[in-house]
């Protein structure tokens, strides 16, 4: 892990104050990660770093129950506030490396700017491991350019940023207080390069890896049945 737990906790607590489920580069991929996936499930699904609880409802919507975990105690109280329509989502304050998943398995798991705080080949492991056959993981988080690839696509997304954002919300920047509580969590913040990600894949036999605008990759893979 590359920051420690206490110190993402109280840090997302903190931004927890300023979520207002509005569009950013997250919530842009939403519908992507969603067409991974079928429109309707009989299984259990696993949300790690649920935030305010913005996808577990849509995962929520497809799936029987959603298990949606999160270090902050601040975004687990705003995501239960705002999902009172929801109640499939058993949102708790818990630590993903330290949770006891017993005996169950999961149809979806999903993660989303979350796995860059974890060691991430060993939870990609736990994950394949938790996943039911024919289940599917889906993982979008942020990525540290190295690459000619990387720096080019970088470069394609800088001018789009704020044409998108001015679009979606309204405005071109943040409030003070709120860059200012980003800026102080991005300064222990490590993001993988892609070749890192590939090479964590090891467990995942032909998972799918791709570059994103905005700075952010996914990773899609279905868990075969095995014969």
């Amino acid at each position: 892990m590359n920051t420690p737990s206490s110190k993402i906790q109280h840090d997302f607590d903190r931004l927890a104050e300023f979520s207002n489920e509005g569009w950013d580069h997250n919530s842009h991929y939403h519908a992507f990660l969603l067409k991974q996936l079928p429109a309707a499930s009989d299984a259990d699904a696993l949300e790690i770093g649920c935030g305010t609880g913005g996808f577990s409802r849509l995962l929520a919507q497809r799936h029987r129950r959603v298990l949606a975990l999160d270090l902050s105690p601040r975004m687990i109280e705003i995501a239960r506030e705002r999902s009172q329509a929801y109640p499939n989502i058993d949102f708790q304050v818990a630590d993903v490396l330290n949770y006891d998943f017993s005996a169950r398995s999961f149809g979806c798991i999903a993660s989303i700017a979350t796995l860059h705080h974890l060691p991430l080949e060993s939870i990609l492991t736990q994950l394949r491991d938790l996943l039911q056959p024919n289940g599917s993981l889906l993982v979008l988080d942020l990525l540290k350019a190295e690459s000619l690839a990387d720096f080019a696509v970088g470069a394609l997304a800088m001018p789009l940023n704020p044409i998108l954002k001015l679009l979606k919300t309204g405005h071109l920047g943040e409030p003070e207080e709120v860059r200012a509580a980003w800026e102080e969590h991005g300064r222990t913040d490590v993001y993988p390069t892609l070749a890192q990600v590939l090479r964590a894949c090891t467990s995942l036999p032909k998972a799918r890896v791709t570059r994103h605008f905005f700075w952010r990759y996914s990773l899609v893979w279905k868990k075969e049945e095995k014969n």
